[in-house]
C-alpha cells in the first residue's frame, strides 16, 4: 500500500508522509491472513536456514498484540500450525518491543539450561487495529513477520548483553482505549476509533530517542564495547527522523544504521526480525561482526540487545 494509496483515503500526500516518517509503501495482510499465518511462514524460513527440524525445537516466543485470538496465544496457534510437539509456547505482549522482549528471555531460558533450542518470533497485523480515519497514524503501519532460531554458542558468538525496561506512567501516550476487560464493546459502541491504536507522536518522539539511546549504550557499557565497534545497527523502524536522530546521538555513522522503513512502515514486533533478517541475506553481517538491535513501544517499553554474529 503506497503513500499514493493512502492519498486516496485520508487528506495526507506523499510528501507529507515521506518527509515526516520515510515511508514510501507498507505491505497489507489480506482480510483472511492471521498473524498466525505470517508467523508460520518466518518460521519455515528461520528453521530452513538454520537446517533446524521441527523435533529439536523446545522452546516458542511470539512478540505480538495482535494475536488470532485474546485465547489461546499466538505462539501456540504457530506450534499447532509447525508440529512443534516438544515445545513451550507462549507470547510477550510489548508491543514493538516484543521481539527483543523475547529474544533476551529464550536467551537466559538456554544460557541456564532449561531449553535448548528456540523459535522467537515478531509479527503483527496492525492494519486490523488502525485508525484509517486518522491520517496522523495510519500511515506509519503495516503487517509483517520474522522470526529467528535460538540455541547454545560453544563460542563467544551470541547474545553478548541485554537491557530492558519500561514505564507505565507513560501508557496513555500509545494505547488502546476499548477492547480489553475495563473497556469492553458494548452493543452500543459508536466505532468512533477508540478501539484503534492512539499515539501521541511528538511525545512519542522525544521519550523513545532518549531512552533507546540508553539502552544501546547500557548494552554496550556491560560489553566494554564502543559504538565505533558496532559494524551493523539495527532499530525498530518506527519513523526515519527517530532512527536518524538515534544514530547521530550514539555517534553511529549513516553507512552502519540499518534502514527499510520506506519499504515496510512501522510493523511493531515484526520490525527488527525483518530489518535483520534482510541485513543478513544482503550480507551486510559477517561472522564476528558486533550487531545492535533496540526498540521502542506502547507500555512504554524499550531494550537493546547487543550481538555477535
Amino acid at each position: 500500500m503506497t503513500n499514493l494509496d493512502f492519498e486516496k483515503i485520508v487528506d495526507t500526500s506523499d510528501e507529507w508522509i515521506t518527509t515526516r516518517t520515510g515511508i514510501k509503501e507498507r505491505h497489507i495482510a489480506s482480510d483472511t491472513m492471521t498473524t498466525a499465518d505470517m508467523s508460520v511462514e518466518a518460521c519455515k524460513r528461520a528453521m530452513d536456514m538454520a537446517k533446524c527440524r521441527k523435533e529439536d525445537i523446545d522452546l516458542v516466543i511470539c512478540g505480538t498484540v495482535t494475536p488470532d485470538y485474546r485465547l489461546p496465544s499466538n505462539a501456540c496457534m504457530i506450534q499447532k500450525e509447525l508440529g512443534l510437539t516438544n515445545a513451550l509456547a507462549f507470547d510477550v505482549v510489548a508491543a514493538c518491543t516484543g521481539f527483543i522482549n523475547g529474544l533476551v528471555i529464550a536467551n537466559s531460558y538456554i544460557s541456564t539450561g532449561l531449553y535448548k533450542k528456540a523459535l522467537v518470533i515478531g509479527a503483527e497485523k496492525l492494519s486490523a487495529i488502525a485508525n484509517y480515519k486518522d491520517r496522523t497514524t495510519c500511515v506509519l503501519f503495516g503487517d509483517g513477520a520474522g522470526a529467528v532460531v535460538v540455541e547454545p554458542s560453544a563460542n563467544e558468538r551470541g547474545i553478548v548483553s541485554s537491557f530492558m525496561k519500561s514505564d507505565g506512567r507513560l501508557w496513555q501516550l500509545l494505547w488502546m482505549e476499548v477492547g480489553g476487560i475495563k473497556n469492553p464493546y458494548t452493543p452500543e459502541f459508536p466505532y468512533d476509533g477508540s478501539d484503534k491504536i492512539f499515539m501521541n507522536g511528538a511525545e512519542v518522539f522525544k521519550v523513545a530517542v532518549k531512552e533507546m539511546a540508553k539502552a544501546v549504550e547500557n548494552v554496550l557499557e556491560k560489553a566494554n564495547v564502543s559504538p565505533s565497534d558496532i559494524a551493523l545497527f539495527v532499530p525498530h523502524q518506527a519513523n526515519l527522523r527517530i532512527i536518524d536522530a538515534l544514530a547521530k546521538r550514539l555517534k553511529i555513522s549513516p553507512e552502519r544504521v540499518f534502514k527499510n522503513i520506506e519499504k515496510y512502515g512501522n510493523t511493531s514486533a515484526a520490525s527488527v526480525p525483518i530489518a535483520l533478517d534482510e541485513a543478513n541475506r544482503e550480507g551486510r553481517i559477517k561472522p564476528g561482526d558486533y550487531v545492535v538491535v533496540v526498540a521502542f513501544g506502547g507500555g512504554l517499553i524499550w531494550g537493546s540487545a547487543l550481538i555477535k554474529w
